[in-house]
């Protein structure tokens, strides 16, 4: 193949988890090929550089391969150089999830102390 669709591509070698996903972040303006912003049918070749913002975390890579079809874990990772950043250490959650034998289900008040904790967000209410 002489290119492909970068979000069919983000999709095919598996950093996005959707097709629709890749194609999300593409018009949000999270992918540039080239250091251009890309749309989700932007080409991409082999021997561009692709950075993208999906999941939270910025990836670069560099393409190798355009597969025809999605891949597999281990193959996938072969149509790609990754140039990525390491990602920022977890902080471990010290003494949360710890309940005493018996002590029952935790309350309203400790699930939220829990979730806050977390960095997660109250489920919306209605």
């Amino acid at each position: 193949m002489e290119g492909a669709r970068i979000d069919r591509w983000l999709w095919t070698v598996r950093l996005a988890k959707t097709r629709s996903l890749a194609a999300q972040a593409c018009r949000a303006g999270h992918v540039q090929i080239n250091g251009v912003r890309a749309k989700p049918a932007a080409p991409v070749a082999v021997g561009d550089t692709v950075r993208a913002r999906l999941g939270g975390r910025e990836r670069i890579v560099e393409v190798v391969q355009l597969p025809a079809s999605r891949l597999g874990a281990e193959p996938a990772a072969a149509c790609l150089i990754d140039r990525s950043p390491p990602p920022p250490p977890r902080e471990p959650l010290v003494g949360l999830g710890f309940r005493g034998r018996g002590a029952g289900r935790p309350t309203k008040r400790d699930r939220r102390q829990l979730d806050q904790a977390r960095g997660r967000r109250g489920r919306p209410i209605g």
